[in-house]
């Protein structure tokens, strides 16, 4: 469990367990790959991100943003 206060985005990245991205305060652009197409999901204050193993996502901070994200031990 890690709690993030950034306003820069994360890297592209797969996780080998799931994770639970909350968004504490602010806004957060989540962009995803699906089958090669990428899309962003706009989760804001109050909302939760969920990414199933395997599932390449990014986050994107409009502005500073307060996440919480709860992984497996060792993921990136």
């Amino acid at each position: 469990m890690r709690l993030h206060w950034t306003d820069q985005p994360y890297k592209w990245h797969v996780n080998d367990g799931p994770e639970v991205f909350v968004v504490l305060d602010g806004q957060v652009d989540m962009h995803i790959r699906d089958n090669g197409e990428e899309s962003v999901l706009p989760p804001k204050a109050g909302e939760i991100f969920h990414a199933e193993s395997g599932d390449a996502h990014v986050a994107h901070p409009i502005g500073p943003a307060r996440v919480l994200v709860i992984e497996k031990a060792g993921s990136v």
